[in-house]
């Protein structure tokens, strides 16, 4: 069988992801890194190569390739023949690669759902909608393999196979006690980070949706091994797929913890409209506030050796359990930046998004989640993925008697 796969990306989720799968090389014999920049590309090659050393089982190349071109992916994807595409570089880029896949016949697999460049919207419609040509073409589509969206919908799809008959309430709760030691720096791509934070919160109750405003609601919680946080409710896009998979729902929510420093620069920027997405004309070229923001913001994958600190990441389930009572149950995970760091040389933000990156892929290539059509990771039997993510860094743990959000 096939077991080539093509990593498309080269920032710190494709890293990790990269890392994770050389370590697997039983399931990742052969796997190829391309982006825009080849050089990022044979860095990590070479970063992987020196941490494993004779230990290194899989064959790993490198290649260049401008993601927003669909010619350029098609003819890379004919060349190396991969079963499986990784798209690990910017949502913007999922539907030229997802068309890539289309036309190759390959898998593909990605963890954010597709985002307009000029508009702060988060929802699957556009992926979703590929679903019939995936079918025809026999090939699957994986969507949202990171851990929120990724993990988090796992989670859900284990706490009903194993514990509940009816969730009603779903908290997704996304902790994040690290200190880099900057003033104001994002932990993922910048410009992505802040349209996430940015855009109007939303969650759903009662069937329909409710919208906020950015950061309106605001709760304090403590999280295990890193202490008592402020928490803002968000929207994010695992609301709308967990909503349209998970029957019997009453609400889904999303919160994520912000120190104030960064709330407080946040809205400096917001102020001075530094992060607009709408182009101004700077002596005669046009540029998009967001995107030169981002570009003088440290770069996230320069955090890690500086990165102190733990993240936490759960999800609170209410509802009735398999006896047909009340029941509530906590399902979460914590991360150490400083272990990820030494593992594979970036924080626990993109350890916690390449390692289900990988194990998404694993997935497929196992033949455990493989079906042609376009499907979120809650659709699939999520038991094997559990035990891979005990296996592979980022163990779980269980709480029947958490702290309920109010």
């Amino acid at each position: 069988m096939n077991q080539k796969t093509l990593i498309i990306g080269a920032g710190g989720v494709a890293s990790v992801a990269a890392h994770k799968c050389a370590q697997n090389g039983e399931i990742f014999p052969e796997f190829m890194i391309a982006s825009r920049t080849k050089s990022k590309c044979d860095a990590i090659k070479a970063d992987i190569e020196k941490r494993l050393g004779n230990n290194l089982k899989s064959v790993i190349t490198t290649a260049k390739v401008n993601a927003d071109n669909v010619d350029e992916l098609v003819a890379l994807i004919n060349s190396y023949k991969p079963a499986i595409v990784m798209h690990l570089a910017l949502p913007y880029q999922d539907l030229t690669i997802m068309e890539a896949c289309i036309k190759t016949g390959v898998a593909y697999l990605d963890t954010a759902n597709y985002e307009p460049l000029d508009t702060a919207k988060f929802e699957y419609k556009h992926q979703w909608a590929l679903d019939g040509e995936f079918k025809k073409a026999g090939i699957t589509g994986i969507l949202g393999s990171g851990f929120d969206p990724g993990v988090t919908g796992v989670w859900t799809a284990y706490a009903l196979k194993h514990h509940f008959s009816e969730i009603h309430y779903i908290d997704i709760l996304d902790c994040n006690g690290g200190d880099h030691g900057y003033p104001f720096a994002t932990n993922f791509n910048p410009e992505i980070n802040i349209r996430e934070v940015s855009s109007k919160g939303r969650y759903w109750e009662n069937g329909k949706w409710i919208e906020t405003a950015p950061m309106e609601i605001h709760r304090q919680r403590h999280f295990e091994e890193v202490g008592e946080k402020d928490m803002y409710l968000l929207y994010h896009e695992e609301l709308e797929s967990i909503v349209k998979h998970i029957p019997h729902l009453k609400r889904i929510r999303f919160f994520m913890t912000f120190g104030q420093s960064y709330l407080t620069h946040l809205k400096c920027l917001e102020n001075v409209g530094m992060t607009s997405i709408e182009p101004v004309n700077f002596n005669g070229v046009d540029i998009v506030p967001i995107q030169f923001l981002a570009k003088v913001l440290p770069d996230p994958s320069t955090l890690g050796p500086r990165t102190k600190g733990k993240t936490h990441i759960g999800v609170v389930f209410q509802g009735l359990g398999k006896d047909g009572k009340p029941k509530k149950y906590y399902l979460y995970n914590i991360c150490d930046h400083e272990e990820c760091y030494k593992e594979v040389g970036s924080q626990a933000i993109s350890y916690t998004t390449g390692v289900p990156a990988m194990i998404g892929a694993s997935m497929f290539l196992k033949g455990l989640w493989n079906k042609p059509g376009v499907w979120n990771v809650e659709q699939f039997d999520p038991d094997p993925f559990m035990e891979m993510l005990n296996k592979w860094g980022l163990p779980w743990h269980e709480d029947f008697e958490p702290e309920l959000v109010n």
